[in-house]
């Protein structure tokens, strides 16, 4: 397809996708209320459907008193039965599709259901909005000159009674549609590739002479690949290699750590960088600004969210709110119910709203990604922008890190102890800890009260990580590239006390 025809059609949609967007920006309840109700009456006829009386619901009321919240343990044997190719129990169409997702870095996998409906009106919806906002604040771009470069997960689609299940990056590359595959490198055989450490220079080989305009995919995996580009091409930046670059899309972890090392990577102030909030169970939010980080809540993908104010969060006196609920500044835990079969499910992630006249959010952790051993209350927002001030004040660049407690024995005071591999490490490792302790202490009044005096909690402990000491730990757990996270904060010592013996094996 020539140029001047895509970018034509691109703009066509880009004006009727932009009037649509501004009309769930004015009516945003309205619309998110109709959206439910159209999907409960789709739904009235499924097993759930049934058990919930879904035919005679008039309100979200009706909605909220039938069916009880749940999480993925909840609707498992439900989802088990769809996946071995019974039809009508969660969502009336077929599901053909499932998402396979740790969320960490457990061995076992949840399997989300992929309806077609998911697939084209949030996954798919939700990357051609993408390229809508980007167009949008960037008239002159030169974005379909070139290929974007999207890194996915490693796994094939397993073929099951009639179903498939993989990474979600895997069902989408397999079906995309035509306009978007024209427009990506590398192609599908390797997109698709297994294995990880086979996967990465088959890419490097298939991209380095294609003319790349955009990247799109995990900051920590794509900066693995980069890094194994400049290996290869003996080059000092990316731009030396790809020089019409000009945006990179990314997601599934925060970008602040690596900022950086990005901008040494892309050394040019005219590079963009869009974040997207996306997980398996759906697509919920998108950057609609070249420089504001804050991210736009979509309520036209299928998708009807609650929250639940995490004061509340787990406790007898636990509070569901509608959206025209919510308050700017507050952290909420996501409920979704989903054009997917997902019916009040509990997400796991948390986040803040900065804005409701449109609805932007953050994305401040997960419910189970947090420190509250000690009424600390540390959430990885709290980290991030803490480690964000002390590599300034005493430069270094971080490549990953996970923060555990320590718990108190005896006499003895807790504490919170942080693995982190440094991409450039502090001159003086004990005054970055004592930095990153103050700035702890700046951004959490929790956690500065419970370290007034060493009352509770003591200086934090850091350990330098041994180089690749992460990649190695995921590399164990068979958990290399796409989706697969580090688990940045946790109320147990697990992770930690599995890459202390790690990093005890290396060096010896």
């Amino acid at each position: 397809m020539a140029i001047p025809l895509i970018n034509s059609v691109v703009s066509w949609f880009l004006k009727k996708r932009i009037h649509d967007m501004e009309l769930f920006m004015k009516h945003p309840q309205e619309l998110q209320n109709n959206l439910l109700m159209d999907m409960i009456r789709f739904a009235r006829h499924t097993e759930v459907g049934k058990k919930y009386g879904f035919a005679d619901m008039k309100s979200y009321r009706d909605f909220a008193d039938r069916v009880p919240l749940g999480n993925y343990n909840d609707v498992q044997d439900d989802i088990e039965r769809c996946k071995n190719g019974e039809n009508n129990i969660l969502w009336p169409t077929p599901i053909k599709w499932f998402a396979m997702s740790s969320g960490t870095t457990s061995s076992r996998s949840k399997f989300i259901p992929v309806s077609q409906e998911s697939l084209e009106d949030c996954h798919y919806a939700a990357a051609k909005d993408l390229l809508c906002m980007y167009l949008n604040n960037n008239p002159n771009s030169k974005l379909f000159r070139g290929k974007g470069l999207r890194l996915g997960g490693s796994k094939k689609l397993d073929k099951i009674a009639g179903t498939s299940a993989g990474d979600l990056s895997s069902i989408l590359i397999d079906n995309m549609p035509f306009w978007a595959d024209y427009s990506s490198t590398p192609g599908n055989e390797i997109a698709l590739m297994p294995d990880w450490e086979t996967k990465m220079p088959a890419i490097v080989r298939e991209t380095i002479n294609e003319k790349v305009t955009s990247l799109a995919g995990v900051p920590s995996w794509m900066m693995v690949l980069l890094n194994n580009v400049l290996e290869t091409t003996g080059k000092n930046n990316i731009l030396e290699v790809w020089p019409d670059m000009e945006v990179f899309f990314h997601g599934g972890v925060s970008f602040d750590p690596y900022v950086d090392q990005y901008k040494k990577l892309l050394p040019d102030d005219k590079i963009k960088y869009y974040e997207t909030y996306n997980a398996s169970e759906g697509f919920f939010a998108i950057q609609d600004s070249n420089d504001n980080k804050e991210l736009l809540l979509m309520l036209d993908y299928g998708i009807f969210y609650e929250f639940i104010p995490m004061k509340t969060y787990g406790t007898p006196d636990e509070k569901i709110i509608t959206l025209d609920q919510v308050e700017v500044g507050e952290n909420y835990a996501i409920v979704i119910t989903t054009n997917g079969g997902l019916w009040r499910y509990k997400i796991g992630d948390t986040v803040r709203f900065t804005s409701k006249a449109p609805y932007h959010i953050k994305v401040t952790g997960r419910t189970k990604h947090h420190i509250n051993v000690f009424g600390e209350e540390l959430i990885i927002e709290n980290a991030e922008a803490a480690l964000k001030k002390a590599m300034k004040e005493v430069p270094c660049s971080i490549k990953d890190y996970t923060v555990a407690p320590i718990f108190m024995q005896g006499k003895e005071k807790g504490a919170h102890e942080w693995m982190i591999e440094f991409d450039h490490k502090p001159t003086d490792l004990q005054k970055f800890a004592r930095t990153l302790d103050k700035e702890l202490q700046q951004v959490n009044s929790d956690y500065e009260a419970k370290r007034a005096n060493n009352i509770t909690l003591t200086e934090l402990k850091i350990h330098d990580a041994q180089p690749d000491l992460f990649y190695n730990w995921l590399k164990e757990k068979d958990k290399l590239g796409g989706q697969h996270k580090i688990p940045r904060l946790s109320n147990s010592r697990d992770y930690m006390e599995e890459l202390l013996q790690l990093q005890t094996r290396i060096e010896d």
